[in-house]
């Protein structure tokens, strides 16, 4: 198996990892992150709680954070379709 193959199947299954999904009230259909995800932004919830850092700070990292790992999915989905397609 190639470089190139074995990176783009890791891509699909972070893009599967992100298939899991809640429905919650005025917000609709949310995907959920992986678990690892969940500890982090709670790690960061703690040390916001605790007052380590402060909570604004705290919410920037998580917007970055979330941001950044929807920029990633939404790039990797769109390689392995444009893959699938030829």
């Amino acid at each position: 198996m190639s470089t190139l193959t074995r990176h783009l199947n890791g891509s699909h299954e972070n893009i599967q990892m992100y298939q899991r999904r809640v429905e919650l009230p005025m917000l609709g259909e949310v995907a959920l992150p992986p678990p690892d995800k969940v500890v982090y932004y709670a790690g960061l919830g703690v040390l916001a709680a605790l007052q380590v850092i402060e909570w604004p700070i705290a919410l920037v990292i998580t917007a970055g954070h979330v941001l950044a790992d929807q920029h990633f999915s939404g790039l990797a989905r769109g390689v392995g379709k444009a893959l699938q397609d030829a």
